[in-house]
């Protein structure tokens, strides 16, 4: 099978939400009916080998390949990572250089946010014409750049017209060709250096001014948001609480959905983490910021 014909899936991962990813994997895998083949690129940021190991287990497709890096193997040396003050990991700039680090000859690449679970064969979001766009993607909550929520908040200053769609960077199909040719990755960071105090959501805040009005905008249901309460989504995002905490309080049909693949995994008996370690766990990414400075 050509390169062409193979499905090019990335997506990035610390040892903490492993048990995620297990899940998300397992329902790409159940609903995957076309018949292609699926790489999936998972780079790992202080996987422990035990779990890398149970993720392997937990894949019974053929059809799909699990392919390792390390996340201080794919940032250029001389790179300046956004040390902002956000809870988010450093590792959500990974993204940015996938397609500098997937093979150059595959064109386009679909990244996934570890928190999701996909309920529809992967394929029909695969195919998606970018109509000549950069990236794919769906429309925050925020939905404009002017949201007080997310948004950003200084577009004025940006030149960026209020009304502009604000999408979010969960899930992104990636035309990776225009994205080396454009310097996207490099132009994100730079930007978001440059804005630290406006940038919230720092990798979503770069990619959207960016990217302003230069995205493909998807179906909704493609990244549908766990406080929400849309019927028959093709992809449920956990933003916000997840459901390996106790303190889980969105929509329980999602929380019902997560589980049901969870236990086709190595992490069948997985029982709910305590509150304290969804927040020991905030607290070691801005330590882990605070470090680099």
């Amino acid at each position: 099978m050509s390169i062409a014909d193979k499905i090019t899936i990335v997506t990035v991962c610390d040892n903490h939400y492993t048990v995620m990813l297990a899940a998300l994997i397992k329902s790409i895998e159940v609903n995957h009916k076309s018949g292609a083949c699926i790489d999936i690129y998972i780079v790992t940021d202080k996987v422990s080998k035990k779990n890398i190991g149970k993720l392997i287990a937990s894949v019974n497709s053929p059809l799909i390949t699990l392919k390792w890096l390390k996340m201080e193997d794919i940032f250029p040396s001389d790179l300046k990572l956004p040390l902002d003050g956000s809870s988010f990991p450093l590792n959500v700039y990974a993204r940015l250089f996938i397609p500098h680090f997937v093979p150059e000859n595959v064109e386009r690449v679909l990244y996934l946010d570890v928190d999701m679970i996909v309920l529809k064969d992967i394929s029909i979001l695969w195919k998606t014409n970018l109509q000549n766009r950069i990236v794919a993607g769906v429309v925050d909550r925020a939905e404009t750049v002017a949201n007080i929520w997310g948004g950003i908040t200084n577009y004025k200053e940006l030149h960026i017209q209020p009304d502009t769609k604000y999408f979010n960077s969960g899930l992104l199909i990636i035309d990776t060709f225009k994205w080396r040719d454009f310097h996207i990755a490099e132009r994100v960071i730079e930007c978001v250096n440059q804005n630290k105090k406006y940038a919230g959501f720092p990798d979503q805040y770069g990619l959207n001014v960016i990217l302003a009005n230069q995205w493909y905008e998807l179906d909704p249901k493609w990244n549908t948001y766990a406080v929400l309460f849309e019927k028959n989504p093709f992809i449920i995002h956990f933003i916000g609480r997840k459901p390996i905490y106790n303190s889980y309080s969105y929509n329980q049909l999602y929380e019902l959905e997560f589980y049901k693949y969870l236990k086709l995994t190595s992490w069948s008996n997985f029982k709910p983490l305590s509150e304290n370690n969804r927040l020991f766990k905030k607290i070691l990414n801005k330590l882990e910021k605070f470090l680099k400075k």
